[in-house]
């Protein structure tokens, strides 16, 4: 039996659509690292300041399923490039990194000539597209930063060192704060190294969540086929990269089934450089019948997985880019009333809070502990679902950050008046 959750419009957005608040504005958001509409955070921007009266146009790349050069979505305009597929090493970025600043300044240019713009917004990674901003700051443009990654320590959690570049991505991380009118940060972590690091003044930074639209989020329960037969499920949605701790999920599930004689089958939702190779890791840990590899799906498809799930994990690594960052998946979890278990990282516990357990950092066995312990316990597990989903209701979801990305436009406009 399939049911869609209850759709209440969001009281701010319709307050947002009845005062126009933005309406004149013309705003330009350049994101380099995923397509749209598949980028949800971007995209709840982009409905947002439509809905506030803005013109909206996008530069992203192109992606699977998402390969027109131009369409419009609800409203928005959609312009989309191409770039090298999974780059690696240094040879690899330097590549995708000048492609995509070549294809954003062009595309840009086409874009103020077909719809013009006063705003750019840009969503890192990379910490470069101020440079497509900086000669529009010349003619009078305002630039705002959408900080989503830090990305020197992104670097130093995927290549385990620091060095020449990662000197230069905290050079980089210094220009894009430098040259940014307003920052928006994802949380009060972000918003303390925007002020600590970046030097930029409290009153320019305004901290926008990732909620979930709870209006956009099919619950459904069907799809038993993602058990497997098996008597449990836990679900994992998120990148397949080497710092999203995939291996020690897969050591935890490798506990679970092979050490506790558990019938568990694990679904993992998403695409990335890793995921083959994470593939051949389950095969030749024995697990190839109880891990499921989806890879990018559908929402559809993701919300039957999250739907299905007994437990839903997150086994990012404790370093400090995982401490500092909230993860999406977390707030999806809590959006379908799922119990957590994760490691005990600093905004993924302020995110979660009673919503998740969590393991000693980077302990597999006790990640599998944790798991095991919340399948044994239907009865606290719903508890824990549905204090997630509350929470999710009363202060995290996306309705609850739209006063605040209005306020950092809102702010933009009065200092390109000052």
């Amino acid at each position: 039996m399939t049911y869609v959750a209850e759709r209440m419009e969001p009281s701010r957005m319709d307050l947002v659509r009845r005062d126009r608040p933005l309406a004149g504005r013309r705003v330009l958001i350049i994101v380099e690292n995923l397509p749209l509409p598949f980028d949800r955070r971007v995209w709840h921007e982009c409905r947002t300041l439509y809905a506030a009266g803005a013109e909206v146009a996008v530069i992203c790349p192109t992606g699977k399923g998402y390969d027109a050069r131009y369409e419009e979505i609800d409203g928005i305009h959609i312009y989309r490039h191409s770039l090298p597929l999974d780059a690696s090493g240094a040879a690899g970025y330097l590549l995708e990194y000048g492609a995509a600043l070549f294809h954003e300044m062009r595309l840009a240019l086409k874009i103020a000539r077909r719809h013009g713009f006063d705003t750019i917004q840009a969503c890192n990674p990379p910490d470069l597209i101020f440079l497509v901003a900086l000669p529009f700051k010349l003619f009078g443009k305002r630039f705002i930063f959408d900080h989503h990654d830090i990305n020197p320590e992104l670097y130093e959690a995927k290549f385990g060192r620091r060095g020449f570049f990662w000197r230069l991505m905290v050079l980089f991380e210094k220009w894009t704060f430098r040259s940014a009118d307003v920052v928006i940060s994802t949380n009060e972590s972000y918003r303390a190294i925007a002020m600590d690091r970046g030097g930029v003044a409290p009153e320019n930074v305004f901290v926008v969540r990732s909620g979930p639209d709870l209006n956009r989020l099919d619950v459904t329960g069907a799809g038993p086929q993602w058990h497997n037969g098996r008597a449990h499920m836990v679900g994992y949605v998120g990148v397949m990269g080497a710092q999203e701790g995939i291996d020690l999920l897969l050591e935890a599930a490798q506990i679970i089934v092979q050490d506790r004689d558990r019938d568990v089958q694990l679904v993992l939702v998403g695409g990335g450089p890793a995921l083959d190779g994470l593939k051949t890791q389950a095969a030749r840990m024995g697990l190839q019948d109880y891990v499921t590899f989806t890879g990018r799906a559908p929402d559809a498809e993701l919300f039957e997985v999250l739907s299905c799930a007994d437990v839903c994990v997150n086994p990012d690594r404790v370093n400090p880019m995982n401490d500092k960052s909230t993860m999406n998946k977390i707030l999806e979890y809590m959006a379908f009333s799922k119990p957590i278990v994760q490691f005990d990282v600093t905004e993924g516990r302020f995110s979660a809070g009673d919503a998740s357990l969590y393991a000693a950092p980077n302990d597999p066995a006790d990640m599998a502990d944790k798991i095991l312990e919340l399948l044994d316990d239907p009865a606290r597990a719903a508890e824990m679902g549905a204090f997630g989903r509350n929470r999710v209701e009363s202060e995290l979801s996306w309705d609850h950050q739209v006063d605040t990305l209005i306020a950092a436009y809102t702010r933009v406009v009065d200092k390109s008046r000052a």
